[in-house]
C-alpha cells in the first residue's frame, strides 16, 4: 500500500470520527434543547443525525475499499450546557469538517480516487446545508471555512 493511499485512509478515519461526534451531538442536541424559540432546530438536528449517519456508513465503505479499517472512536463531543453554546458547538464542529471534506476531495483526485471523491462531493453539499441551518437558528451570518492545513500568513513568510 502506498504511503498517499495510507494517508487517505488516515485522513477519512478522521473524517469518520468527526461524523461519529456529530451523530451522538445531534441525538443529544436534538433532545435537550427546551423552549419555543427551539424547537424548530431541534427538530432540524434529529434530520441532520440520519444525515451524518449516513456520512458515516459511505466513508466507512471508502475506507474498507482502500484496504484500511474504519475507526470505531468518536472525535469529542462538547457537553451540553445552553441552547446557544449547543448550536455554536455543532457550528463549530460543521465548519472544521467542511474544511476537512474540501481538502478530502483534493487528496481524492491526485490519486485518481474519483468515485471517493463524488461520494465526498454529496456529503459536503448535506454538511453546508447543516451549517447554514445552525447559523440561522444562531442568527448570524455564515462564517467562512478555514483551509486546515492553511498556515498562518506571518507563519508562511518565514
Amino acid at each position: 500500500m502506498s504511503i498517499e493511499r495510507e494517508r487517505l485512509i488516515e485522513a477519512l478515519n478522521g473524517d469518520l470520527a468527526r461524523e461519529y461526534q456529530a451523530i451522538i451531538a445531534y441525538v443529544v442536541y436534538s433532545q435537550v434543547l427546551k423552549g419555543a424559540a427551539y424547537m424548530s432546530i431541534a427538530d432540524e438536528l434529529q434530520v441532520h443525525a440520519g444525515e451524518e449517519l449516513q456520512h458515516a456508513l459511505k466513508i466507512s465503505k471508502h475506507i474498507d475499499y482502500l484496504g484500511g479499517t474504519p475507526t470505531l472512536a468518536p472525535m469529542p463531543v462538547t457537553p451540553p450546557v445552553d441552547a446557544e453554546q449547543i448550536l455554536r458547538a455543532d457550528l463549530e464542529n460543521e465548519r472544521e469538517t467542511i474544511a476537512h471534506y474540501r481538502q478530502r476531495v483534493r487528496q481524492c483526485e491526485a490519486l485518481g480516487e474519483y468515485a471517493i471523491a463524488e461520494d465526498i462531493r454529496e456529503i459536503l453539499r448535506d454538511e453546508q446545508e447543516h451549517l447554514i441551518d445552525l447559523a440561522t437558528a444562531l442568527g448570524i451570518d455564515v462564517p467562512e471555512i478555514p483551509e486546515p492545513d492553511a498556515a498562518p500568513a506571518a507563519a508562511r513568510r518565514r
